[in-house]
């Protein structure tokens, strides 16, 4: 089964309805139908937390958040070992440090990663992108 992770802008893609949230859509139905498993690393998970509640408040958040555990995303911890890899990756492509752990969890799991955050077009080559825009 083909594995996707997503990064926050996906997520507030899907939830804000913008442009891009068809894909994402599609993508959790094919979840939903044991076509595909989809990640979230906690700290992008915590990204879409904060991003909501400081455009939309806290009570909106925190819907977000029970809504999101409704689907079928498999949400990692942030360990050591994959700390070390976003480290790498910032190291290596100067992407802000948050978006580095969906780029390393994507990478550590063979993985495409789900993205409408152009910062990943730097990291193209490494990892496959799968353009929420």
């Amino acid at each position: 089964m083909k594995r996707i992770v997503l990064d926050a802008s996906a997520i507030i893609t899907f939830s804000a309805n913008r442009p891009g949230a068809e894909k994402v859509e599609q993508l959790i139905q094919l979840a939903f139908d044991g076509k595909r498993e989809l990640l979230m690393c906690a700290v992008n998970w915590g990204e879409v937390y904060y991003s909501v509640w400081r455009d939309q408040g806290a009570g909106f958040a925190r819907n977000l958040l029970t809504q999101i555990a409704q689907l079928p995303i498999h949400l990692v911890p942030a360990d050591a070992e994959l700390a070390r890899h976003a480290a790498e990756f910032k190291a290596n492509f100067n992407l802000p440090y948050v978006d580095c752990f969906a780029a390393a969890l994507a990478a550590a799991r063979k993985a495409s990663l789900a993205t409408s955050d152009r910062d990943f077009s730097y990291v193209e080559k490494r990892l496959h992108i799968v353009w929420t825009v």
